[in-house]
């Protein structure tokens, strides 16, 4: 007999969770994993779909084609006709599907026609039947999908479908679950959304049936981790509602397992002793200058570290003036902080001696592990860790420094700029960059922290520790990978409203995406990915190496915006021109001034100047004329941020220029008000003193460039709106 399924009815949200049937959800999966099946046939996709509400069309069951032309006449021609075959995943290629249907004898005719197909296709492929669905065809079609990231885990996907979801993949993801309220955000992240509106006379679709829709199979896939990957295409959207035509669950029931997870006490502890150590031991400390043992042991003593420094020596008496140690064993008292200068083939033996003493974090700067093919070794010393307690960090990697310890647990060069940016990197060659720029711009950080192999301690180890560190305001990282991805945005998520989190992401432009039998698998290309997921935890994310170390200069120095209305005070045209596009392409839009402000300025420029947004006080003005504009831009409640652009000329040299903005914005800043003022310089070598100068004050300025300093104020704008200030 023909079977036939009555539409999924939406239920109300205030039934979101209680309402979803997870025990008829639970027998169908555990039946599949019963018959060694990996994916679901289209009657008990149905079924999944109506148990957690999801609306799909009317349909039912033939086992003939007798019953499938009856089943077609009650459902309402026309029809769609699919095979149903546990063996057949795509339905398509094996030419089991015919659509538009629009009489009982096409009907019994695509039957027969499909069965046939099905068995020329795959002779061994058991068949349950052919599925006769009601024709959708009304409305937008979209592509709404899960896919199982191996970063990040379970991921909801949205996009336009048909061509534009396979030619332009104009599709967006997010972490799962997500609320409606995330979906619905996620449905005007695509580039292609002001179709979703209407266009062209056309209606709008109801995008909070779609945003429900994401919502509820986001919680399906996140209840039910057996389902690694979901296809809802097409979804046909309509002004009333959102209907998913096809349904496809890929199912596996031996997922990879997370890298084990550490509660946030566990890591604090383990990371203040690690920043904040009392004593530290240096295995392999040498006399020999040269030897990485001997430029650790000199950092750390040089450094004016004021705990107990142990080195660490089978064959020395003293090291740097210190009494050496044959073995941790022999070390008084605890020692917090190991850190390796020993060969990699000698370190796991050394770390069950680390154990045993009950160090709490281990530096591993030796290579030779994990990064040449040595696995095995990698794998062995994690071993000997996780069955002390010891954290380790590394290895393969400078070492780190923590400036308020004075700390340089480094063979590189020492740095004691102290200050509120934390940057670290999975490179030690960008390491040695983060330092040498470092160097070059004065920058105040609080550490520099190498992780190399991240065998162990990785960035949301980190992350959890600078964001309650009082010595840090910004951090600021380059990663090539995560290794659990989750855990790195549950970390971010706790960070970003306190402080911003800024991240350089290596790869961005690695070959495309992963193999996967799905259009939601085969879009979830790597950098799209990580740029939706870290954007959804309110990381900002900078393009390259450059934009990370001055996002992590500038950003602490910048005060938030208190709103989104921009304005440009420049003393030349053509770098008002660029900076307006700066801010558009950095995520701004200029403020569209009022009559009584923009009769304000006009008090204070010249005739041939122009007011409205940008300020252009043309460039022959003396500096009262930059004090008066500025001071009224930073007076100004609905003035939010200053934009400033300056052109060398005589009658207002740069250090004039310096000195009066510096002047005005800290009269300004002594009356309460701090409004973000940054400033694009250009002219002789002069305006790099100037830069400098402005710099060192809280006003973020750059010579020679109009993007840079615009690009560092998006990302503070950025910031501001992921942390909910804005």
């Amino acid at each position: 007999m023909a079977t036939q399924s009555t539409p999924a009815e939406s239920t109300g949200e205030a039934a979101r969770r209680d309402g979803y049937d997870r025990d008829a959800v639970r027998a169908v999966l555990d039946r599949a994993r019963a018959e060694g099946r990996g994916s679901l046939t289209a009657p008990e996709a149905q079924s999944v779909a109506t148990a957690y509400g999801i609306p799909t069309p009317r349909e039912g069951l033939a086992t003939s084609p007798e019953e499938a032309a009856a089943l077609a006449g009650e459902l309402g021609l026309p029809v769609v006709a699919k095979i149903v075959s546990p063996d057949i995943l795509h339905k398509t290629e094996a030419g089991g599907v015919a659509v538009g249907l629009s009489s009982p004898e096409d009907v019994a005719a695509a039957y027969d026609r499909i069965v046939a197909n099905a068995r020329a296709h795959d002779p061994a492929a058991r068949i349950t039947g052919v599925q006769i669905q009601q024709q959708v065809g009304a409305g937008q079609e979209v592509i709404i999908g899960a896919t199982t990231d191996p970063t990040f885990g379970k991921l909801v996907v949205f996009g336009l479908g048909g061509v534009l979801v396979e030619v332009l993949k104009d599709v967006t993801f997010r972490l799962a679950p997500v609320t409606p309220a995330e979906a619905l955000a996620q449905v005007g992240d695509i580039k292609a959304a002001e179709v979703l509106t209407g266009v062209r006379g056309q209606a709008g679709v109801d995008r909070e049936k779609l945003a429900e829709v994401i919502s509820r199979l986001s919680d399906l896939v996140t209840d039910f981790p057996e389902i690694a990957e979901a296809d809802l295409n097409p979804v046909f959207a309509t002004e009333t509602g959102a209907v998913a035509a096809d349904l496809r669950f890929v199912l596996d029931f031996a997922p990879p397992a997370r890298p084990k997870q550490f509660g946030r006490e566990e890591i604090l502890t383990a990371m203040n002793r690690i920043f904040r150590p009392r004593s530290i031991a240096v295995i392999g400390a040498s006399n020999e200058t040269g030897k990485i043992g001997n430029s650790v042991m000199r950092n750390i003593v040089d450094g004016g570290y004021a705990g107990e420094i142990f080195p660490v020596n089978p064959k020395a008496d003293e090291v740097y003036g210190r009494k050496a140690y044959r073995s941790i064993t022999e070390v008084p008292g605890d020692v917090d902080v190991a850190v390796f200068a020993i060969p990699a083939k000698f370190v796991a033996g050394a770390l069950e001696e680390v154990g045993r003493k009950g160090v709490a974090g281990a530096i591993l700067i030796p290579s030779g592990f994990a990064e040449t093919g040595e696995q095995e070794l990698q794998d062995e010393v994690l071993a000997i860790a996780r069955k002390h307690g010891v954290r380790l960090l590394g290895p393969n990697i400078y070492g780190y420094y923590y400036t308020p310890e004075r700390l340089s647990a480094t063979f590189c060069t020492p740095y004691d700029v102290a200050g509120g940016t934390a940057l670290t990197s999975q490179s030690g060659g960008i390491g040695m960059a983060i330092l040498g720029y470092s160097r070059s711009t004065r920058t105040g950080v609080s550490a520099i922290v190498g992780v190399g192999n991240k065998a162990d301690i990785d960035e949301d180890d980190l992350l959890t520790f600078f964001g309650q560190d009082e010595n840090t305001n910004a951090i600021a990282m380059h990663l090539e990978d995560l290794k659990d991805g989750r855990a790195f945005v549950e970390a971010a998520r706790e960070v970003v409203p306190k402080k911003p989190v800024v991240v350089l992401k290596a790869g961005r432009t690695s070959a495309g995406a992963r193999a996967a039998g799905s259009h939601t698998g085969a879009l979830a290309g790597d950098d799209k990915v990580y740029d939706d997921v870290l954007r959804q935890a309110g990381v900002v994310r900078a393009p390259g190496l450059n934009e990370l170390l001055e996002f992590g200069r500038a950003l602490p120095v910048l005060p938030a915006p208190a709103g989104e209305n921009v304005v440009i005070i420049t003393g030349a045209g053509g770098s008002g021109v660029l900076l307006s596009d700066a801010v558009v392409d950095n995520g701004m839009s200029l403020y569209e001034i009022p009559p009584d402000l923009d009769e304000a300025f006009r008090a204070f420029i010249p005739p041939f100047g122009a007011a409205g947004n940008p300020v252009d006080i043309t460039g022959g003005e003396p500096p009262a004329t930059y004090e008066k504009t500025i001071r009224l831009g930073l007076e100004d409640e609905r003035v939010h941020a200053l934009i400033l652009g300056y052109w060398h000329t005589i009658v207002t040299p740069p250090m004039v220029f310096a000195e009066v903005v510096s002047k005005v914005v800290e009269e300004a800043r002594a009356k309460g008000i701090d409004k973000p003022v940054v400033a694009s310089l250009s002219g002789d070598t002069e305006v790099e003193q100037a830069s400098a100068y402005l710099f060192e004050r809280g006003i973020v300025a750059y010579p020679y460039t109009t993007e840079k300093p615009v690009q560092v104020l998006g990302a503070k704008y950025r910031w501001a709106r992921a942390a909910g200030l804005l």
